[in-house]
């Protein structure tokens, strides 16, 4: 028996066939759902090695970068430090002389002015010889005349010690005849003296220079008369000059003879003059409690005059070549000297130990830890600290790691 079966409606679905599709429309839902949360926990747990790669990157890219200027660093430089003392003072000449007539007489000629350099030994002024010339004609008469008489007496004791042989005079005559040569004697040493005197009145109408300097005043014009002891000109010698400098009696111990000095002196402006300290004053100068420290200064070129007001220093400490550093870039780590240094960027902590200190210049040698060529900070800066990285000006460079000093202990 064949049964054929009738097409069903669509309006007019079976019973059995509906909940079959009901129950497939919900397992494909299901298997939707869990097929996309599968999905999103791959993908969330795929994507996190990345993101927990990437966080110390992004840390390090959020870092502050501290930009310096040039007064926040330092490049160390080796060189010699010395300690110096501030001094001031005037210059005056170490050798000076006021030329003075010794003869009266007229000015006839002066051959000399201000300004005008002169030797030892120059005739500067000529005096009239003519009165001097008399009197050397004058003693050369009296020593001619006082010599006749010494060969008179001399032939009159002859005479007598004849006769006192033979018994003719008694020993009284012969010995005031021996007195008389005595006396002519004495008379023509002195008519001597007394033209040797007169040659020299005669010399001193010529006027000398004393030293080698240079004019400073002329004193005495031609036509003048002067007296003995008037003064001519004064002569400076500028070659060789002293600094009268004022030091405060609590430094003398720092100063010795024989320390270097540098000054300078308005006018000559960017140059340095030098000396070396050549005596102290043993007192205080009145009003005060300074002391007086004459340094010796050379002066071959005669620039320098004297009365030139100086500033300078004396070199009272110095020390080999070493590394300096600025004074502000020494730092305290755990009681010991410290430096931070700008290697690669970063800022690293350098110990380094430390001897003569210049507080005027700023400095401070270092006998270990610094190299030449080392870049610092110059001075504490807030929020930088050791591993903070750092940019540097545009004109400087920080320190390699083959630059930078190593540590020791």
């Amino acid at each position: 028996m064949k049964i054929e079966s009738l097409p069903l409606s669509a309006e007019q679905p079976t019973p059995d066939v509906a909940p079959r599709r009901r129950t497939k429309v919900i397992a494909l839902t299901l298997l939707a759902v869990a097929l996309a949360g599968a999905g999103a926990y791959a993908l969330k747990h795929r994507a996190a090695p990345p993101a927990q790669a990437a966080a110390p990157a992004s840390a390090v890219a959020s870092a502050p970068v501290q930009e310096l200027s040039a007064r926040d660093i330092a490049r160390v430089e080796t060189r010699a430090l010395a300690v110096t003392l501030p001094v001031t003072g005037s210059l005056t000449p170490l050798s000076q002389a006021t030329v003075k007539s010794k003869v009266s007489g007229i000015v006839l000629s002066t051959a000399v002015q201000e300004g005008m350099d002169v030797k030892a030994g120059q005739v500067i002024a000529q005096l009239d010889p003519a009165e001097a010339r008399a009197r050397v004609a004058q003693q050369r008469a009296v020593l001619a005349e006082a010599q006749a008489r010494l060969a008179l007496a001399r032939k009159n004791m002859s005479n007598s010690a004849s006769l006192l042989k033979q018994n003719f005079i008694a020993q009284n005559a012969y010995d005031t005849s021996a007195n008389a040569v005595d006396l002519a004697q004495a008379a023509v040493d002195s008519a001597r003296a007394q033209l040797d005197l007169a040659r020299i009145a005669l010399a001193d109408t010529t006027i000398h220079a004393p030293l080698s300097g240079v004019v400073s005043k002329r004193l005495a014009q031609a036509g003048e008369k002067l007296a003995p002891d008037s003064p001519v000109f004064a002569i400076v010698d500028l070659k060789h000059l002293t600094l009268d400098a004022q030091v405060p009696a609590s430094d003398i111990p720092r100063i010795h003879v024989g320390q270097d000095v540098q000054f300078s002196v308005d006018g000559f402006d960017g140059r340095n003059f030098a000396g070396k300290v050549a005596r102290i004053n043993p007192a205080t100068e009145t009003g005060s409690r300074a002391m007086i420290v004459y340094v010796d200064v050379a002066n071959p070129d005669g620039l320098l005059r004297a009365g030139m007001f100086a500033k300078g220093t004396i070199v009272t400490e110095k020390s080999a070549p070493h590394p300096l550093l600025p004074i502000g870039a020494i730092r305290q780590d755990n009681g010991r000297d410290v430096v931070y240094r700008i290697d690669n960027g970063r800022v690293v902590v350098q110990p380094v130990k430390l001897g003569l200190r210049n507080q005027d210049a700023g400095l401070v040698e270092a006998l270990d830890g610094a190299a030449a060529g080392m870049t610092v900070l110059a001075v504490p800066l807030d929020g930088v600290k050791p591993g903070n990285k750092v940019k540097l000006p545009d004109a400087a460079t920080a320190t390699t790691d083959s630059t930078a000093p190593a540590r020791k202990g």
